[in-house]
């Protein structure tokens, strides 16, 4: 299953790496990954596969939303079939 990870948060060391051994500790790849600094604003949206995931998804959820807690930092993950839905045009 593919999600998408969305990261939004005040810029500071170590963001890309501490979501990354997350997401490592999980089991879950990286498909792609773009993030940008805005005014000092970091913004980050990952492609993610989440198939051989050790953690359901409701698991994965809860810890990254932990870890964006912990961080200062707003950290979701959902579904790539439901992110498409409410993106759609």
């Amino acid at each position: 299953m593919n999600a998408i990870v969305t990261v939004v948060g005040q810029d500071r060391v170590g963001i890309i790496a501490a979501i990354c051994n997350q997401l490592a500790g999980f089991n879950v790849n990286i498909l792609d990954i773009s993030q940008t600094i805005l005014q000092g604003a970091f913004t980050m949206v990952m492609a993610v596969d989440a198939s051989a995931a050790t953690a359901s998804f409701g698991d994965l959820n809860t810890a990254l939303a932990e870890l964006g807690n912990e961080m200062g930092l707003s950290i979701r993950i959902q579904r790539e079939e439901i992110f498409d839905a409410m993106h759609r045009i």
